[in-house]
């Protein structure tokens, strides 16, 4: 019996290595195929790791130009204000100017209105003055015509030269005109 017992033990260590051998073949083809997928999630994340890092630089290039340019437009900016800056100094120069230059004029024309007004005046005096010059000289015109009448005819009657009714005074004063 111990050659059927040995027998049947060497059997059953068969059975026990041709089990494990199918184990083992199963195991490394489990574990072939999940280092290939291992593989292929690995070239997958290092594809996407590439891809990020790529964009990872251009996003780094675009933010240092876009960096640059704010930069730029800041300078810009800074330029304008100041020029913008100089501008309203001017403006306010300009407007002090013709402020002042307003109250020169305003200054002016009361000059101008008030030496208005004195020969406007001036104008009506002297027209008075010349109206009765005129109205003196008319008078004193009408008087010597007929001053001349009197001395050339001559006259019949009992008036003498002195007794006439019309007196024979050819420069009459003013305030008598008047």
């Amino acid at each position: 019996m111990d050659t059927v017992s040995l027998e049947h033990q060497i059997q059953s260590v068969q059975r026990h290595i041709s089990f494990l051998k199918k184990e083992q073949m199963a195991l490394l083809r489990d574990l072939h195929l999940e280092i290939l997928r291992l593989q292929k999630r690995c070239s997958e994340l290092t594809h996407d790791l590439e891809m990020k890092e790529a964009q990872s630089h251009q996003q780094e290039l675009a933010s240092r130009e876009l960096e640059s340019k704010c930069r730029e437009l800041e300078s810009q900016l800074a330029a304008r204000v100041a020029a913008n800056a100089e501008l309203r100094r001017e403006v306010a120069q300009r407007e002090a100017l013709v402020s002042a230059l307003r109250c020169s004029l305003r200054a002016e024309e009361r000059r101008f209105l008030e030496e208005l007004r004195r020969r406007s005046h001036r104008a009506t005096v002297l027209g008075t003055e010349l109206q009765k010059h005129t109205e003196a000289a008319a008078y004193l015109s009408y008087q010597l015509h007929a001053a001349r009448q009197k001395l050339q005819t001559p006259r019949p009657g009992p008036y003498s030269v002195d007794d006439s009714p019309y007196p024979l005074d050819p420069l009459p004063s003013l305030s008598e005109q008047v």
